[in-house]
């Protein structure tokens, strides 16, 4: 992997896999896509000028994402209470009875 594109991480897949297929199809279709822009960069699939350009936008967009997560963005979880329960009878099950053919697991041929 010595002849990487800017921002590429990963080796460029075949023009036959269904990823590589799915992310261009994407992006021509809506080149704003920020999924689509980052997996193609990632994978080294754009001509080398706009890898440049889309590099720089997942670029920032990575670290605006990095910098405007804080503690009040997400409400804190609340405790459930855990109760137990208890099994007041279970004897119930002692006078069922099982017999003849129809048993649980027997068959009749």
């Amino acid at each position: 992997m010595s002849d990487l594109k800017p921002g590429q991480k990963f080796p460029t897949p075949t023009p036959g896999v269904g990823d590589r297929v799915f992310y261009e199809t994407l992006l021509r279709q809506r080149p704003k896509s920020e999924m689509a822009q980052e997996w193609c960069v990632n994978y080294g699939v754009l001509p080398e000028a706009e890898a440049k350009k889309f590099s720089k936008l997942v670029a920032e967009r990575k670290k605006k994402k990095g910098s405007s997560v804080s503690a009040a963005s997400a409400p804190p979880k609340k405790k459930r209470k855990v109760t137990k329960t208890k099994i007041l009878n279970d004897d119930a099950d002692q006078d069922m009875q099982m017999g003849g053919p129809e048993r649980v697991g027997s068959t009749v041929l």
